[in-house]
């Protein structure tokens, strides 16, 4: 095995592994106790949500981010960088700080049509219900997930855990999803992707990894790199 093979079976490990190892940026649950009740998987709330966007978060600003949008998987954008409202006070939102910098998520936003009449605090402004014909990221389903490349990872299908938005899962093609979401692709073939590895795929993918340690000693010479005597 030469070292061109090691190099694309190491990139197909480290593309499985390193979205598994990037959801621990979150919680197990968020706001399960905010009150709100569970609406959803992303592919139940996602059909029905004003945008759906697929976005770099640029700046965080008091409890909200601005999102760099990369391309709009339903409905159609008119502003760059997007404004998304995160949570403060008993709004059903999840905290600002699960989205860092230079991440890259999908996410089914809600614009905001009418701000209420204790939205808005001058004394924090940083802190509020967000502005007109802004956006919100509400906690009550299955509104966002976290992008690895070209895949994504999150409370994707029916049937994942409430309020759990990284389960056991096999990250699925954004690709994919933006299929499903124009019609294209079916729930069940999206819930198929989304299953999630055997056990014995994960042990297979640890051992091969543990093999590729260390065998460059074994490996046979490239032709390429001889030296003619």
């Amino acid at each position: 095995m030469g070292l061109g093979v090691i190099g694309h079976v190491s990139a197909l490990i480290l593309s499985v592994l390193l979205p598994l190892a990037d959801t621990q940026a979150q919680p197990e649950a968020t706001e399960a106790d905010c009150g709100c009740l569970w609406e959803g998987s992303f592919s139940e709330v996602a059909p029905q949500a004003d945008l759906v966007v697929l976005g770099n978060i640029g700046s965080v600003k008091g409890n909200a981010v601005d999102i760099t949008p990369v391309s709009a998987l339903k409905g159609e954008l008119w502003l760059d960088p997007l404004r998304v409202w995160m949570k403060t006070r008993g709004y059903c939102r999840p905290p600002v700080e699960d989205f860092p910098e230079g991440s890259r998520w999908i996410m089914a936003l809600s614009q905001i049509r009418e701000v209420p009449e204790d939205g808005f605090n001058p004394s924090t402004p940083n802190q509020s219900f967000g502005r007109q014909f802004d956006y919100v990221l509400s906690s009550c389903g299955g509104y966002w997930l976290r992008v690895n490349g070209n895949t994504a990872i999150g409370n994707l299908v029916p049937n994942m855990p409430r309020f759990y938005h990284h389960p056991d899962m096999s990250p699925v093609l954004v690709d994919l999803i933006a299929g499903y979401l124009n019609g294209e692709i079916s729930l069940e073939a999206l819930t198929e992707a989304s299953r999630e590895r055997p056990e014995e795929v994960d042990t297979l993918i640890l051992d091969t990894r543990s093999f590729l340690r260390g065998q460059e000693d074994w490996l046979e010479e490239d032709e390429s790199t001889e030296t003619e005597l």
